[in-house]
């Protein structure tokens, strides 16, 4: 390709491409298009989010806490304080001070917890006992109600009103009921086989218990008229709800994202303990410094050459000494018999003949004693010194 058809392809090209995007713009039709990206962590992390969300928007106060460390500071005239969270580990001293909250005119919402024992006379929910009401299953009911006839709903919670005609209808867990023995309760809304909701009169104030509160999570809370009964049990107040949002621990993000780290500090914890662990012996305390001399540091070593090579080794060692100064001074010593050696060591150590007659002799073959040591070791050092 020459330069002079160069600007002719290119020209051809652009009006190719040209065409190209014509035709794609003609042809393509915009549309709108949602996509769910799922709940938001908000959401995620607070399962009542929904429900905050619609009570504000009727223009009720909405705050949140995690415990029941906010009841001092809350006051109960015009005050619903709804216990939505795990109340097991709630103490006596607790459930007196939420008690007399309420009695000073609060509101109180809480949800059953815990089935009545016949047997121990108790549930393991302090609150529901102290209110006098008890939870059953609805499949253990002794004489359930019959179904009404024409009820259209019959799995669904009613709640009667004055001047209403029709019942409000809500979602609750009809597998649960509840039990009001001393005819304490004011206000009752039942499905058609148990009770799941009661309010009763406390002093100033109000308190109403229920068998769950699922059907004020999201997205339960828009089904029925569950959304509705949540603002008409906490009308004209400030709503403060109460319950734990639950996080992942430390330990289970460590898991999660860096399992080979664990792994590794446990093999060091453990190798720093095996290592730490290991004894070869008793301990013995540093000696100081100052006592290692020279000296013991001698006798240290006779000792071990004592203990390993015997008495025999040692004087043998020094009478070769002997005999090796003695053929300096005296050449021919070896040529010499026994009686001519022993008398050329006395002429040149100066020694008397039976000192060299002992220091030299054979050894005896039995073990000397360390004071007959001692005394031949003598002789041969002053011997030696001699020569």
């Amino acid at each position: 390709m020459n330069r002079h058809t160069w600007p002719i392809v290119s020209a051809v090209g652009a009006v190719l491409l040209a065409a190209l995007m014509t035709y794609l713009y003609l042809k393509a039709t915009p549309y709108t298009a949602e996509i769910d990206h799922g709940p938001s962590p908000e959401a995620l992390a607070n399962p009542y989010l929904a429900a905050e969300l619609f009570l504000r928007k009727q223009g009720l106060s909405v705050s949140h806490a995690n415990s029941l460390d906010v009841l001092p500071s809350l006051a109960p005239h015009h005050h619903s304080l709804l216990l939505f969270g795990d109340r097991y580990n709630m103490t006596p001293r607790q459930i007196d001070q939420l008690l007399n909250w309420t009695r000073d005119g609060g509101r109180l919402l809480f949800v059953a917890q815990s089935l009545w024992d016949e047997k121990t006379g108790q549930s393991n929910d302090l609150l529901l006992d102290r209110v006098q009401l008890q939870q059953s299953l609805s499949k253990d009911l002794t004489d359930p109600p019959p179904d009404p006839p024409g009820d259209p709903y019959p799995q669904l919670t009613k709640l009667y009103l004055e001047h209403e005609d029709a019942p409000a209808y809500a979602g609750f867990d009809t597998a649960f009921h509840l039990e009001d023995p001393k005819n304490l309760a004011q206000t009752r809304a039942n499905s058609g086989k148990a009770t799941h909701m009661m309010k009763l009169d406390h002093g100033l104030g109000s308190i109403i218990v229920v068998t769950d509160a699922d059907l004020w999570k999201t997205p339960a809370i828009d089904q029925y008229d569950n959304a509705w009964l949540l603002w008409y049990l906490t009308a004209n107040t400030d709503v403060t709800l109460l319950f734990n949002t639950e996080h992942d621990s430390l330990l289970t993000l460590l898991l999660r994202y860096f399992p080979q780290a664990l792994v590794a500090l446990v093999a060091l914890i453990g190798l720093t303990c095996w290592h730490f662990g290991m004894r070869q012996g008793p301990l013995l305390e540093p000696q100081v410094k100052a006592r290692r001399q020279l000296q013991e540091h001698l006798r240290a070593s006779a000792d071990f050459m004592l203990r390993h090579n015997g008495q025999d080794h040692l004087l043998q060692a020094l009478q070769q000494d002997i005999l090796r100064r003695v053929r300096h001074r005296h050449p021919d010593y070896e040529q010499l018999d026994i009686a001519e050696q022993w008398q050329v060591l006395a002429r040149l150590s100066g020694q008397p003949a039976e000192a060299i007659s002992q220091a030299m002799g054979p050894q005896a073959k039995q073990r000397l004693s360390s004071a007959e040591f001692s005394r031949q070791v003598a002789r041969l050092q002053t011997l030696r010194n001699a020569l």
